[in-house]
């Protein structure tokens, strides 16, 4: 059995592995049920799709009666320039030097524009931000941010609000294989608990989802199924699984049964 450890991020340790989005809820008080349902220690915002003023204030003493740590996200950019700008503003309102680094590339799937990301990325660190970069399941981008410096990675499962899953566990494997000491977070396109229980399986540190919970018939309930899944998950990759086989193989042992039924 693999030995545990604290979900690490920046030097920070956490016991939940469950971070959880703000948005796309029925109402306040469900999200806050929800978060509670969860057990996530980690909230993820927008500044640019919250009005950070008048009625907005509402929403942000809600956030922080929480208690978590608020990740901020750059959710809805499409340019670095957007990017760098909403990243200090993030820092000033939320006191923080974390941030979820989103850059879309593409509007029809919500793609991350990879070059962009790279390069976002890049200055970002360089004035002392502590980043997060939502990304694709491709290995060599994963390589390139870490060797800027990103200390956490998130590629997605699939795209953002699909509920589709693990799209190409392959990849996902490849990246946890060949970055064995990264936090690695499986960000965007769950709907399902067996999808994060699945993600923790296979090594991941985490999973950050927002839809799979805001968008269910009962959200609350559906926390509390999601922190069950990747609870069992993680339990899953330090016991380590039986290998797989290509042919049948008893479970019974066949010692003092009859010679004609061995």
């Amino acid at each position: 059995m693999r030995e545990d450890t604290p979900l690490t991020i920046y030097g920070e340790t956490f016991s939940s592995r469950l971070l959880i989005g703000s948005a796309l809820y029925p109402s306040p008080k469900i999200m806050q049920e929800s978060i509670v349902a969860a057990g996530s220690e980690i909230v993820t915002v927008s500044l640019r799709r919250q009005n950070s003023v008048s009625a907005g204030e509402d929403f942000w003493q809600l956030i922080k009666d929480t208690g978590l740590t608020v990740l901020p996200n750059t959710a809805g950019c499409h340019s670095v320039k957007e990017v760098v700008t909403l990243a200090k503003m993030c820092r000033e309102v939320f006191a923080t030097d974390w941030i979820k680094l989103e850059l879309i590339g593409d509007e029809y799937n919500l793609q991350p524009d990879p070059i962009a990301l790279l390069e976002a990325t890049d200055i970002l660190l360089n004035d002392g931000f502590k980043v997060l970069p939502y990304c694709t399941d491709d290995l060599v981008l994963c390589q390139r941010l870490a060797a800027l410096g990103c200390e956490v990675l998130m590629p997605w499962g699939a795209p953002i609000g699909t509920g589709k899953g693990l799209l190409n566990p392959y990849n996902l494997k490849t990246i946890r294989e060949r970055l064995p000491d990264m936090t690695l977070i499986v960000d965007a396109g769950l709907g399902l608990p067996s999808h994060a229980c699945q993600a923790l399986e296979m090594g991941y540190d985490a999973v950050l989802l927002n839809s799979a919970i805001a968008g269910a018939g009962c959200p609350v309930l559906m926390a509390k199924a999601f922190s069950h899944a990747v609870s069992a998950g993680r339990s899953a990759f330090l016991a380590q699984a039986m290998p797989e086989k290509e042919v049948a193989a008893p479970s019974t042992p066949t010692m003092g049964m009859p010679f004609w039924h061995q």
